[in-house]
């Protein structure tokens, strides 16, 4: 097939008019990534040949603002959907060196010897325009993935520390897993923060979950039992496993005298739940007489 020219056509038009030979010539610059257009499509609904159109002529038509959004546009979609960098590094570089042949051909039909400095000018402009693409491309795609990444980190930590109210006054926290030192700052945290904004009265902490416990995470667990009878609120531990017993023995840490522990969460529960509702009936009595 033979380039479309005629006498007078601009750039961005001999670019538009010979788009399937700049296909062409583009996936054969493209060796990794032309098997793979079909599927980054079927997964991400990114039609990469459009692409590489529409970035080709924000390039000639030298509109800096429009190639600056259209890559965070991208870069955002390529974290979405967790898509490789290296296949986009490799479709920009292609689109690049498909586009200097285009350049030139253009200039040898017009028959124009270019002088040195038109060429640089010319070089100056298409190469800067493409970097700041790539540029900002990778910019968005990391600040995306920062993001998501944050936002995942704070959902764990929330689900670190799942405070179940039961009533206005008991709640109850079930520990799951292994607690090192980093999940037991959290908690710690957490729990605090939570008392004071639920005004929890008792929390039942259930240990049947945890799997293990490093000396560290011990001894933030301990000062957790400080603190949470430093604002006034009663602990309470439950299902403590023989393995778990060992790690505070091994540690040389006991609760002491004001910690209550009770074998299962079922026991805790049905006692702590009888007892506090009688209380509340005796004290409406009282009030009543």
């Amino acid at each position: 097939m033979d380039l479309t020219f005629y006498q007078g056509q601009k750039i961005r038009e001999f670019l538009m008019n010979n788009r399937e030979l700049f296909e062409e010539k583009l996936l054969e610059e493209a060796v990794n990534v032309r098997d793979k257009i079909e599927e980054i499509k079927l997964i991400g609904n990114i039609n990469l040949v459009n692409n590489a159109h529409k970035l080709v002529l924000l390039v000639v038509d030298e509109k800096q603002t429009e190639v600056t959004e259209f890559a965070k546009q991208e870069g955002i979609v390529w974290a979405k959907f967790n898509l490789t960098l290296s296949f986009k590094l490799e479709w920009v570089q292609a689109i690049r060196r498909t586009l200097w042949h285009f350049l030139y051909q253009y200039d040898k039909l017009i028959q124009k010897d270019n002088d040195i400095v038109e060429f640089y000018t010319m070089e100056n402009k298409v190469n800067t325009l493409i970097d700041e693409f790539l540029n900002n491309f990778f910019l968005s795609y990391s600040k995306y993935k920062d993001e998501l990444i944050e936002s995942q980190r704070q959902l764990v930590e929330k689900l670190s520390v799942p405070i179940i109210p039961i009533n206005t006054s008991i709640s109850i926290l079930p520990l799951i897993g292994k607690i090192d030192s980093y999940r037991a700052n959290i908690i710690d945290e957490k729990v605090l923060q939570e008392i004071g904004t639920m005004r929890v009265q008792t929390l039942i902490m259930d240990l049947s979950g945890i799997a293990q416990m490093d000396s560290d995470a011990v001894q933030y667990f301990m000062k957790l039992l400080d603190g949470i009878s430093m604002m006034g609120c009663e602990a309470v531990i439950t299902g403590m496993r023989s393995k778990i017993v060992r790690d505070f023995i091994k540690y040389d840490t006991s609760f002491g005298k004001n910690i209550e522990t009770k074998g299962t969460l079922q026991q805790a529960l049905k006692e702590y739940l009888n007892s506090k509702e009688t209380a509340q009936y005796n004290e409406i009595g009282k009030k009543l007489l």
